[in-house]
């Protein structure tokens, strides 16, 4: 872990994390916690886009890779989304194109009524140049865990069948890494594409059901807890206030996502899906949890529906219940005030 010195006209003599507000005379003390490595595994996507510049810009995170799978967009489409971030963040992170279609069942639509016809709202496919990595996505994935071990998390956004392909490829990879923080499921509360089931899970449930049943240590941040994390336009306005270059960005795709809000719930902004699972990464102090066993329903009506089973032999999960949203908003927010400033000293 990094954290920043400053000195605050307002409270001299206090330490404040590298992503306070108010950033004065900075000096790095480097803490014996080195930074937490992850690969995001996504499908940018709005709030993709708002989670990895998040990550990119919080200190505290190494972004090892981005691994992409269809969802909001198709694949090809979120794999030059990801490029595309992280160019913008001044960054050489890799990125890795992942699986094109569902592990099993047939592929659904882009949610491109959600995220726009190029997953960035209203504006304009862009145009890359960072290069694709050579290897598959399940590939990639593998190797890290070879590479970084325990040190390694996995945070899917999107729909799990990169996961998925990749236990077919090493068995042992929950054996391997630290654990799979992921945004998904509704285990307690209704989905948001039916009754049943949320987006992610829905797009390959059979996939799902297959990282659910692996073994590995998985924190799931479902709707159960997401719904409950309220962004607003003010706010979006309020980071690109802070960062007029990646925080513009921001507020310019989320446009077109806070229509969706506005049209299908009445609200004026946002909620925070995706950046949540990256924040319990980082603070897991401020979700709290149930452990349970829980099975994906892959056919039927209730198809991508997650629920509690009693079942002793099947490994347990952990799923978020409640959150500090206070605490999560106010780090989202200040964080992305800070992605110019990230970006200038790289």
């Amino acid at each position: 872990m990094v954290l920043i010195e400053v000195v605050n006209p307002c409270k001299p003599d206090t330490l404040f994390c590298h992503y306070c507000t108010n950033p004065v005379n900075e000096r790095q003390i480097v803490m014996a916690m080195s930074r937490q490595k992850i690969i995001i595994d996504t499908d940018p996507g709005v709030d993709d886009a708002l989670a990895i510049h998040m990550a990119f810009a919080d200190p505290r995170l190494d972004v090892v890779g981005l691994t992409t799978v269809f969802g909001n967009v198709h694949t090809h489409q979120a794999t030059r989304n990801a490029r595309h971030l992280v160019e913008m963040a001044g960054l050489a992170v890799p990125v890795a194109h992942g699986a094109e279609r569902p592990y099993q069942q047939a592929q659904r639509d882009p949610a491109h009524f959600i995220h726009g016809a190029e997953g960035f709202g209203d504006l304009p496919a862009p145009n890359p140049q960072l290069p694709v990595d050579p290897r598959s996505a399940a590939q990639f994935i593998c190797d890290m865990a070879d590479e970084h071990g325990e040190d390694l998390l996995l945070c899917p956004i999107g729909p799990l069948t990169n996961l998925a392909h990749a236990l077919d490829l090493d068995a042992d990879l929950p054996n391997k890494i630290g654990g799979v923080v992921l945004m998904g499921g509704a285990v307690t509360v209704p989905g948001n594409v039916n009754a049943f089931a949320e987006a992610n899970i829905h797009n390959d449930p059979h996939a799902a059901e297959m990282v659910f049943a692996a073994g590995w240590d998985v924190r799931v941040i479902g709707l159960d807890v997401t719904q409950q994390i309220l962004c607003t336009s003010q706010h979006l306005e309020e980071i690109a206030l802070g960062a007029p270059g990646i925080g513009g960005f921001l507020r310019d795709v989320s446009a077109f996502y806070v229509r969706f809000y506005q049209d299908s719930r009445a609200f004026d902004g946002c909620c925070l899906h995706d950046p949540a699972a990256l924040i319990a990464i980082t603070d897991p102090d401020w979700f709290s949890y149930d452990s349970a066993p829980v099975t994906v329903i892959v056919e039927g009506e209730e198809a991508g529906g997650t629920q509690i089973v009693d079942d002793p032999d099947r490994p347990k999960v952990r799923f978020a219940v409640a959150c500090d949203t206070q605490k999560i908003r106010d780090h989202f927010i200040t964080t992305l005030k800070n992605t110019d400033l990230r970006f200038s000293e790289r």
